[in-house]
């Protein structure tokens, strides 16, 4: 595993997502590092939020690539979501949703969206 590379996660405040998605992006990419961006229900946050709280998503992932060198951000949805308690299928909608809108911001990196599931097991819904 490479000690001087990041990803980057979009991800939910809530503790139970941030070790899976963490391993995951860690085996996925080998990279050490995963720079956590976090919110309540973070893609009803993205679909939602306001210009200045997108503006605020926009600087930390601009620090995450252009200072740690990230090249991939994913966006991550989960079950049981208190901040976004929407069923699977709608939470999968908004993931790819959400992934283009951070596609959007061009940050020419490569922008994932993965779902974890009951089991606290990621899955990939945008690759």
């Amino acid at each position: 595993m490479s000690e001087k590379t990041f990803a980057t996660a979009i991800n939910c405040m809530d503790g139970r997502v941030q070790l899976p998605v963490i391993y995951w992006m860690q085996k996925k990419y080998d990279t050490a590092y995963i720079d956590m961006i976090t919110e309540a229900g973070p893609t009803k946050f993205l679909l939602e939020g306001s210009e200045e709280q997108l503006d605020a998503v926009k600087t930390k992932i601009n620090i995450s690539t252009d200072n740690h060198g990230s090249n991939v951000v994913a966006v991550v949805g989960h079950h049981n979501c208190a901040g976004n308690p929407v069923d699977r299928e709608v939470k999968e909608g908004q993931i790819k949703q959400s992934v283009d809108l951070v596609k959007s911001w061009d940050f020419g990196v490569e922008v994932i969206g993965l779902y974890v599931n009951d089991q606290w097991e990621v899955e990939v819904v945008v690759e």
